[in-house]
């Protein structure tokens, strides 16, 4: 290059996935058996026939290829507020506390530019998803992890976290049903939070996507009396719907926090495709029927991926939520991230090593439930066999 990256730009590494999947396709090229991806969130169902036909009907509109506004269709915006009161019993103002999003991943990145400078602090949980990090040193501002552990249930000790130095912490990140780990929150803790957050001037961003996905207990963070005063929620379509290459998400909250986003969205896109919306809009029609169907289909996901970790001789909880398995690995496995580099050049099933979403992810590894009941029996049996080998050496 004839000139060099920006300083925002240089300390970031390229996203750990975009790398495995680029050694999956070369692998895939010298060919021997293709490998089984275990490792990422992408929905393998297919959305709502309805939300399909949605698309090909809206796609066929006279107006459907012209700019739309910043801020989504106005019935795009009442059809996730409709959502948020019938599936969770939240009232959202679709015209001042709804932003549609091409995807909540852009809302991260968006939250970020629009609340942070350089200086300011923002709280980031250990593991956690690493565009929270990203997206905050991208904007200037510096990462304070925060520990979860299987101790204290994947949650945060807001006692512990009160008596530091808070002074320059602008943003906390929270994740509920969280990834990697699955765990759950409860309107006890979201209490805790939201008071937390009031008495040391925090906004609190609480990223919401897995909140159907073999979860009994549904929640926002809006539950909580007063919660719009300091928190906002980001929700998605890319996994509750098996729409995430449509990129379609909201964020949700206070006025002003919507607007305050809104300034810095409107200088980054042009709208998002219209019928894409039309059919987004099918999607939040959607009612129980359609979570219970498809939770059927990821519990007995579960249950053979629960099966693979058994032959790894992984421990994880049962009680985990979304569409993700985390497992302990055992102790006699000294590197984790070669064990996985074995599994996956000599068995080719990859999973993802927990240690790329923090430190405390180190011993852990994770398996996505998005691929089918076959498949997943092909990975054990691919994984079953190297054990053989190994034995046999």
């Amino acid at each position: 290059m004839i000139i060099s990256p920006s300083h925002r730009i240089g300390e970031v590494k390229a996203y750990y996935f975009a790398t495995k999947l680029a050694q999956i396709a070369e692998m895939n090229q010298d060919g021997s058996a293709p490998v089984i991806n275990l490792g990422i969130g992408s929905p393998d169902l297919l959305p709502p026939a309805e939300v399909i036909a949605e698309l090909k009907d809206a796609a066929d509109a006279t107006d459907a290829n012209k700019y739309q506004s910043y801020k989504g269709l106005p019935e795009l915006r009442a059809a996730f507020s409709h959502h948020y009161a019938k599936m969770l019993s939240v009232a959202l103002d679709p015209a001042t506390e709804v932003l549609p999003l091409i995807g909540s991943k852009e809302g991260i990145m968006h939250i970020a530019m629009s609340f942070l400078s350089p200086g300011d602090q923002v709280l980031v949980p250990n593991p956690g998803y690493p565009s929270y990090r990203v997206t905050a040193e991208l904007a200037g501002a510096e990462t304070i992890f925060y520990d979860l552990t299987a101790e204290s249930d994947w949650l945060p000790d807001l006692d512990t976290l009160g008596r530091q130095d808070l002074s320059k912490v602008k943003i906390m990140w929270i994740n509920y049903p969280h990834m990697p780990t699955g765990a759950i929150a409860t309107v006890d803790f979201y209490e805790e939070l939201v008071a937390f957050a009031k008495r040391h001037q925090i906004l609190i961003c609480h990223d919401n996507p897995y909140n159907f996905i073999l979860n009994d207990t549904p929640m926002s963070i809006f539950h909580v009396a007063g919660a719009k005063e300091c928190a906002i929620e980001l929700c998605s379509l890319s996994k509750c719907f098996n729409m995430a290459g449509w990129r379609v998400g909201a964020l949700v909250g206070g006025a002003e926090y919507i607007d305050t986003v809104m300034r810095f969205k409107s200088n980054m896109d042009s709208g998002m495709y219209k019928a894409v919306q039309k059919a987004a809009i099918k999607a939040l029609e959607m009612d129980q029927d359609w979570f219970d169907g498809l939770n059927a289909e990821y519990r007995q996901r579960r249950e053979k991926v629960w099966e693979i970790f058994d032959l790894l001789g992984c421990e994880y909880d049962q009680r985990g939520a979304g569409m993700f398995v985390w497992a302990k690995v055992p102790a006699y496995i000294a590197d984790v991230e070669a064990w996985v580099e074995e599994i996956l050049v000599e068995a080719r099933v990859f999973i993802t090593p927990g240690f790329i979403f923090g430190t405390n992810g180190e011993r852990y590894v994770r398996i996505a439930l998005c691929s089918n009941i076959d498949t997943l029996q092909a990975a054990f049996d691919k994984i079953d066999q190297l054990f053989i080998k190994s034995i046999a050496k």
